[in-house]
């Protein structure tokens, strides 16, 4: 049985955000293994265009949670011998061979050199052959000013020239790897990478609000992206390419909250919703495990790029599983240690933690991503609110 709570003071979370500015708009939902028991809202899709209450059915922009979900696809791939994460990843996409390091400047020129190693498709799956993203590394800002390479946002194949920022296997580095995963599973299906999702995670969770690309329907049910302005947030309208060269496995999905918590609950579950069963229990085991070994979590990675994203803070006691942070310690009146999570650059974030039996996710669309004082303190009150809910 679904267990029931007051979410008065959850609710009361979400409307202070949206009053004090931190967020233009917010929802949020918290269910456990038998069904959702908290969803709540505040604000309207557009400031300022639109007033159109903010719910649990509205439709987000989810980023890099997008992550997971690529990330289950590979995973199945791995279940069923078709995809070895032990092998280079040019096995499975030759392209990948031309990738180099870079390893400095002469001057305005960046320097580039062979990866000391082979990269693997666990490396890829684990953040650690040292592709990086533009926001949280200076060096790939200039290499993408220096050579008009452009970041994966627009669409663009060319992004995938974009150079290594470290050997493979050397540090945990969170970039580009998961859109270059979705290449690796392309190519094992032998489909494109919005037909896999779909085939084999979103129509057998029954999550049909969840795609790559909107219909007109759901299109009048997306908030767009909101960004500060004079007095408030305003919109910057909608800023994904909505005819992009591939499928982003790192960002490209939309979805709702009473979606993605039903993926949610299939990790909670152990891979299984309402008896489809989209992982086996020893997978999902290993997704909420450590896959770095002695490769340390950041505690701290600094923006490169501060209207995009805020400084990343999450100190010590974290580390990487399958397309999971993972907490290694509790976190006092929040998740337990074990927990797996993972955000949206829009300012969208998921947890399961599977130790206090909960899931749940809150969503905004907005940028800068995590600043300290508006998203980032409104995912830990909403945190600490259900926790004492409980």
């Amino acid at each position: 049985m679904t267990r029931s709570i007051n979410g008065e003071a959850i609710d009361a979370v979400l409307a202070a955000a949206v009053e004090r500015g931190a967020v233009p708009h917010v929802a949020a939902i918290v269910a456990d293994a038998d069904g959702v028991f908290y969803e709540g809202g505040a604000g309207v899709r557009i400031q300022g265009e639109s007033e159109d209450p903010v719910t649990t059915s509205t439709q987000f922009r989810i980023m890099s949670m997008t992550k997971m979900v690529a990330t289950t696809c590979a995973l199945q791939q791995k279940e069923r011998g078709e995809l070895d994460f032990a092998a280079p990843i040019e096995e499975y996409v030759p392209a990948w061979a031309d990738v180099q390091v870079l390893d400095g400047w002469d001057g305005d020129t960046p320097r580039l050199r062979a990866p000391a190693t082979k990269a693997t498709v666990h490396q890829l799956v684990t953040h650690t052959t040292g592709l990086g993203y533009w926001f949280w590394n200076e060096d790939l800002v200039r290499f993408e000013a220096a050579t008009g390479t452009p970041n994966v946002v627009p669409g663009s194949m060319d992004a995938f020239k974009a150079p290594l920022t470290a050997d493979p296997g050397t540090a945990f580095v969170y970039g580009i790897n998961t859109d270059w995963l979705g290449r690796v599973v392309e190519a094992v299906a032998g489909a494109t990478l919005d037909v896999v999702v779909k085939e084999h995670v979103t129509e057998p969770l029954g999550m049909h609000d969840t795609m790559f690309r909107l219909d007109a329907g759901r299109t009048e049910n997306l908030v767009t992206v909101h960004v500060p302005g004079d007095g408030g947030w305003t919109s910057a309208g909608e800023i994904l390419n909505q005819e992009p060269d591939w499928w982003a496995g790192g960002h490209g999905l939309y979805s709702t909250p009473r979606d993605y918590i039903r993926f949610e609950r299939a990790l909670l579950r152990g891979g299984e919703l309402d008896g489809t069963r989209i992982l086996r229990q020893e997978t999902v085991d290993d997704a909420f495990r450590s896959q770095i070994g002695d490769i340390p979590f950041p505690e701290e990675i600094p923006t490169a790029d501060p209207a995009t994203t805020d400084t990343l803070h999450v100190g010590p006691g974290w580390t990487w599983g399958y397309g999971l942070m993972i907490n290694t310690q509790d976190v006092p009146g929040r998740r337990r240690a074990g927990s797996g999570a993972w955000a949206g650059l829009f300012n969208t974030h998921f947890w399961v933690d599977r130790t206090t039996g909960i899931c749940a996710s809150i969503y905004t669309n907005s940028l800068p991503f995590i600043t300290e004082n508006d998203a980032w303190r409104t995912y830990g009150e909403f945190e600490e609110a259900v926790y004492a809910a409980l």
